[in-house]
């Protein structure tokens, strides 16, 4: 039923680090925008729902822990893709990160795999099931993609793909929606982060 999206960090295929372990492409240490809405957690107030204020994190670590537990959490996010008709299509997805790479895993036979190769770029929310006016959006591109069957880091996909169903799940330490009517393989999207945007308070 669901796919998975993670952030991660392969130890092969990211760019190179800075002695602080920031990630470095081409040269420049990586910046993430993150715009913060002004929130009604606290009452009404002026120009509420609009962008208050607009700041740079170096890595997705650095993320207010108000918006980084939604990440943590076993919260099903909503992805955002150009469908075949120009429209966005939405799917329910998993998520989980680990450094700063978005990693979108797919089914190869899927309609959406085809959509992500043709129009790179994917929206995602995640919401606090508790507080609808808790959520963070992030917007990625995809870097390059990786099957599962790929022989030096197909490994890899299949790894991702365990971790989040324990994380999801728990039961096992096995992904257990393969389609059991073909030999479903995956495919690993990695994305960089371009944009995040955040709004409200856990509570």
């Amino acid at each position: 039923m669901f796919e998975s999206i993670l952030l991660a960090t392969p130890a092969s295929s990211l760019p190179l680090a800075d002695s602080g372990g920031h990630t470095v492409n081409k040269g420049d240490i990586m910046s993430v925008q993150v715009s913060k809405f002004l929130d009604v957690s606290e009452g009404l107030q002026p120009n509420q729902f609009s962008v208050g204020s607009r700041d740079k994190i170096a890595s997705i670590s650095d993320l207010d822990e108000t918006y980084k537990q939604l990440m943590d959490k076993p919260l099903a996010c909503v992805m955002a893709v150009m469908g075949g008709d120009g429209r966005p299509n939405l799917t329910p997805m998993w998520f989980d990160y680990e450094g700063d790479k978005v990693l979108i895993n797919v089914a190869e036979q899927r309609k959406k795999t085809g959509w992500i190769r043709n129009n790179p770029q994917v929206s995602i929310l995640i919401m606090n099931p508790e507080n609808m006016y808790h959520w963070m959006s992030i917007k990625v591109t995809v870097d390059r993609e990786i099957h599962e069957d790929d022989p030096e880091e197909g490994a890899w996909v299949t790894e991702q793909l365990n971790r989040i169903w324990v994380k999801y799940i728990g039961d096992g330490d096995t992904y257990g929606l393969r389609d059991p009517a073909i030999e479903e393989r995956r495919v690993l999207f990695e994305c960089t982060v371009d944009r995040i945007a955040t709004f409200g308070q856990p509570g």
